[in-house]
C-alpha cells in the first residue's frame, strides 16, 4: 500500500471544486502519527507537500523512513492518477539507474521484483497529516531547489533532468530519529527495495552495500586522477 501523507499546500493541490462542491481524495487518518498505522512494515509511507515555482506547481515527495526524495516539476493539479503513474515510473527507474551506476544489478531480479512491487505497491491512499522529521527535510530541499531554477531560468525540462536533481538531494548526508549515524537516502532506499522488493537476506544486503561503497570510492579516485591529469 502507498501512503501519501499530505500536508496542508498539498492537500489543496489534490482538491479541486466541482459545481460548488470540493472533490478530495485526500482523507483523514484514524491516528494523525504515522508510525501508529496499522499497515506496518509494509505500506510504504511518503510525506507530500506543493508549493508553486516560476507560477508552476511543484511536489516534493519524501520517503518517512530513508528520507528519499523525488520532485515533481510542472505537476498538474487533483490529477491524481497521473501524479501516481508519474511517482511509481521515477521510483523505479531512480532506483534502477542507481543500482546501474553502482554495479547492483547483479542483485536485482526484474521479474519477481515486479510482481512484488505491484503486489505491494498497486493500492493507494491519500491522508492529510504531516510528518515533523521528514517536513524539515522537504523544507531545505525545496529551498535549494528554488535556488537552482532562479539560476537554470526554468524547471526541469523533463523526467531525466527532474531525476538528476533527485539523485543530487539522496546522496546528501542526512540525519535523523531512529538513525544512530549519517547516511545516504539512496542507500537506505536501495537496502529498503532489496529487502522488500527483491527477497534479499542481510548478508546480500550487505555485500551490495560494500559494493557500493566500493564503486563509489573507485569514481572518485578516477575523478582525482583526471583532475591531476
Amino acid at each position: 500500500m502507498l501512503i501519501f501523507n499530505c500536508t496542508e499546500a498539498a492537500s489543496t493541490f489534490f482538491s479541486r471544486v466541482h459545481k460548488g462542491k470540493k472533490m478530495t481524495p485526500v482523507e483523514k487518518p484514524s491516528s494523525s502519527v504515522i508510525e501508529d498505522d496499522e499497515q506496518g512494515d509494509s505500506a510504504e509511507q511518503w510525506l507530500v507537500h506543493a508549493i508553486t515555482v516560476q507560477r508552476k506547481h511543484v511536489l516534493f515527495v519524501i520517503h518517512v523512513k530513508t528520507r528519499y526524495c523525488m520532485i515533481f516539476a510542472d505537476a498538474k493539479k487533483a490529477d491524481v492518477e497521473g501524479f501516481v503513474q508519474r511517482f511509481a515510473e521515477r521510483w523505479i527507474n531512480g532506483l534502477i539507474r542507481h543500482a546501474g551506476q553502482n554495479d547492483i544489478l547483479q542483485w536485482v531480479n526484474d521479474e519477481p521484483m515486479m510482481e512484488r512491487f505491484q503486489e505491494n505497491c498497486g493500492q493507494y491512499t491519500f491522508y492529510k497529516r504531516g510528518h515533523r522529521g521528514a517536513q524539515k527535510h522537504i523544507e531545505q530541499i525545496a529551498w535549494i531547489f528554488e535556488d537552482c531554477a532562479a539560476e537554470w531560468g526554468s524547471l526541469p525540462s523533463d523526467e531525466y533532468s527532474a531525476g538528476r536533481f533527485d539523485g543530487d538531494m539522496n546522496y546528501t548526508l542526512r540525519g535523523g530519529k531512529g538513525h544512530k549515524d549519517y547516511y545516504f537516502p539512496d542507500e537506505e532506499m536501495m537496502v529498503h527495495w532489496l529487502r522488500q522488493y527483491c527477497g534479499l537476506d542481510e548478508s546480500d544486503i550487505q555485500a551490495a552495500r560494500d559494493r557500493r561503497k566500493e564503486v563509489r570510492r573507485e569514481t572518485r579516485e578516477l575523478m582525482h586522477q583526471l583532475d591531476q591529469g
